[in-house]
């Protein structure tokens, strides 16, 4: 993972609880040999917007894996469900339209006690999904020719040398 370059993003409601899988996040980043200088963070007003700011990270190229952090707990109304959709919609979206890999880090628990238990002492998340967004940095950067590279669309000037076209050429046709 020494070559990983991770994108965290913080909702900031939950400070305790999201605080605490961030630092899980970020052991299990250090453990994997991620460089300290190679995580990029920032934080937004909620849940609802990391997949915008998810978007922001993945189209500025300094990243190879983003983990959105925030968590959702169940009200009395449908708010929940519907920031809970929309935020795992938005997620998975930014993630195929970038080809930039976004984890799920937003906890969307029933109650406080089950965000707890899942952010805090042995059951926090935040080390699995450090992990992960490890594991789909270097699958990234293989699929597109090292940690540095980013695929070039085709419109206007890719600003980069080592730009690659987002099509290659085929050897044959059909599968």
């Amino acid at each position: 993972g020494s070559t990983a370059r991770i994108g965290i993003i913080k909702a900031r409601w939950h400070p305790e609880m999201s605080d605490s899988l961030i630092a899980g996040a970020k052991e299990a980043l250090a453990a994997c040999g991620v460089k300290e200088e190679n995580i990029v963070e920032t934080e937004v007003p909620g849940s609802y917007e990391l997949p915008l700011a998810a978007r922001y990270m993945a189209l500025s190229g300094s990243v190879d894996a983003i983990l959105p952090v925030g968590i959702l707990i169940k009200g009395d109304t449908y708010h929940f469900e519907a920031i809970s959709d929309s935020v795992s919609s938005g997620l998975m979206s930014v993630g195929m339209q970038t080809g930039v890999p976004i984890l799920f880090g937003v906890l969307t628990c029933m109650s406080e006690e089950q965000a707890r238990v899942r952010s805090i002492g042995p059951g926090n998340h935040g080390p699995d999904w450090g992990r992960a967004a490890v594991e789909m940095a270097l699958l990234r950067q293989s699929a597109v020719g090292g940690p540095k590279s980013k695929f070039f669309m085709g419109f206007g000037d890719s600003g980069e040398d080592d730009a690659k076209p987002m099509t290659r050429p085929a050897e044959r046709i059909g599968f």
